[in-house]
This record gives C-alpha cells, structure tokens and sequence, in this order.
C-alpha cells in the first residue's frame, strides 16, 4: 500500500509540474503575424517597399517587401514589442511601434510621403557655363584653365621685393631733390675767380651729399629683382630712358666740380674739361627732373 501510494503521489508531483511550466512554453511560441499595405499619401499602392521589424527584447530583425498590390506580411512572430521600419525608393521612411501577441495578427499599414528633391550636381560638359549656384562665378567658370590661376610662390616673393625696393627708390630720389636743387642755387655763388671758398665749399658739399643720396637711390632701382615675363610700359619705359642720362651725369659731374673748385682754389681760371662741369650739371638735374616727373604724371 504504502509503494502504490508513493507512486500515486510522486505522478500527481510530475503533473503538477507539467502543468506550471506549460504557460511559459505556449507564451514562447512563434505564432504571431504583421501585416499591413503600403501605398503614397496620394493612395496608389507601393510595391516593392521595405519592411523591417525588430524585436525590441531580443534584437532579432526580420525584413520582406510588399508584392505589386503593396501587400506584405510576416508570420510565424514571437509575442513581444517590434519596431517597424517601411522605406521605398523616392519615398521618406516611416518607423512605427507595434505590440504582437501570441496567435494574433496585427495590421499597420503605411502612408510615404514623397521624399524632398536632393540638389544636382552641374552638368560636367560644359566646363566653361556659369555655375548654376547662386555664388559667383569661379575662374574656371570664366574659361581660365586651372594651371594658370595657380600662385607661384617665388614669382610673388619676387615681385613683393621688387615692390618694396622701388618704394625706397622712389622716396629716396624725392629727398634726393632737395640737396641737389640747394647745389643748383649755389652755383651761381661758386663760379667764377671773385667767389670766396666758402661759397665754393658750400656748394661741393651739397653736390657731394646730392651724388651720395642719388649713387643710394639707384641702387634700390638696380638691386630690385626682375619678374619674368613682365615688361616696362609707358611713364616707366620714359623714366627708364633718362635714367641713361641723369646716371652719368651723377658721376661725371662731381668729378668735373672738384677739378674747377682745384683750379679756382688755385687762383687759376677754370679750363679744360673742368669748364663743361656748369652745363653737364644743368643737363643732369634737367633730366633727373624730367625723370621724376614721368612717374608723377599719367600720360
């Protein structure tokens, strides 16, 4: 007796157990549907649209697509929460939440909305039209191949020296006016066997400090580097030109003023080639004149 009812409760203890783990078994199976149509805001069907569910427990994904009525469906879905995603070529996606249960189908269908036109790039055959953009044109745009807007870096060094030694020339040759007109004005003082040497002496030494000024000058305008390629037009070509006169002048010149200022020194009167030391002078300060003129004046 005791053996019978040891069995008898031991098969009650099985069925009891059986029937505690058999609702979590039947929750767990894979009996749930999604289903649903796709068409566009307008109502005609979508076919060929993308539908992507995700289980929101596990992670697990499953896709499939509508068929040409727009139509699609998923079977064999374990109860749970999903995310569905629904995207169509030229159509914005549409993301929904569902929640599935066991042995039941859920229908979502979807209205796309028609996705926002994307910007077009400019035709490339025609590389010299006007950018369609509202910004300016480029260079290239103008027709200007690409190696030829490209900077050169040594050719701008260049010419960024070049620039600022003519400036110094420039301003040098102004201050150099200065003392060389003072020179001029004192010739008439200096010439001549009545002079005193002090007149003399003030005039070769405002000669001396006028041909140092100018031998500086015209180094900042030989020292200048050349750019290639460029050439000396107009006023520069004319100041280029007399620059062949005033030169030797500034030289010659005050070699001849300090064989005349020797010579009256000497009591003696001055003759020679110290005697043409009054005209070259006035020829080298007309043209070292007209030199600054041509670059002050637009013609």
């Amino acid at each position: 007796m005791k053996a019978r009812a040891a069995k008898l409760v031991l098969g009650f203890g099985i069925l009891i157990l059986l029937l505690l783990i058999s609702g979590p078994l039947r929750a767990q199976v894979a009996d749930a549907a999604l289903s649903g149509t796709v068409t566009e805001a307008s109502g005609a069907v979508v076919p060929n649209a993308k539908i992507s569910v995700k289980n929101l427990n596990t992670g697990q994904s499953t896709a499939t697509q509508t068929n040409s009525a727009g139509l699609y469906k998923l079977t064999n879905l374990s109860p749970g929460d999903y995310e569905v995603s629904i995207s169509a070529d030229g159509f914005a996606a549409k993301v929904a939440k569902v929640t599935l249960s066991a042995g039941t189908t859920v229908t979502t269908n979807a209205a796309l909305d028609v996705a926002p036109a994307q910007p077009q790039a400019p035709s490339s055959n025609l590389p010299n039209a006007p950018s369609s953009s509202k910004t300016a044109p480029s260079i290239q745009d103008l027709g200007f191949p690409a190696d030829q807007t490209q900077g050169n870096s040594k050719e701008q060094a260049l010419l960024d020296k070049r620039t600022h030694m003519l400036k110094i020339h420039q301003r040098l040759g102004l201050i150099t006016t200065i003392p060389l007109i003072a020179t001029v004005v004192t010739s008439v003082g200096a010439g001549g066997r009545s002079t005193s040497n002090t007149d003399r002496t003030v005039h070769m030494i405002l000669g001396a400090a006028a041909s140092d000024l100018y031998l500086t000058t015209a180094y900042f305008a030989i020292r200048a580097p050349r750019v290639p390629g460029t050439k000396a037009r107009g006023p520069i070509r004319v100041h280029k030109a007399l620059a062949w006169i005033h030169g030797p002048g500034m030289i010659l010149t005050p070699i001849l003023g300090a064989m005349a200022y020797s010579q009256e020194s000497k009591g003696q009167k001055v003759h020679g080639i110290a005697a043409a030391h009054g005209p070259v002078a006035i020829v080298t300060a007309g043209a070292f004149g007209a030199a600054l003129l041509s670059v002050s004046l637009k013609f």
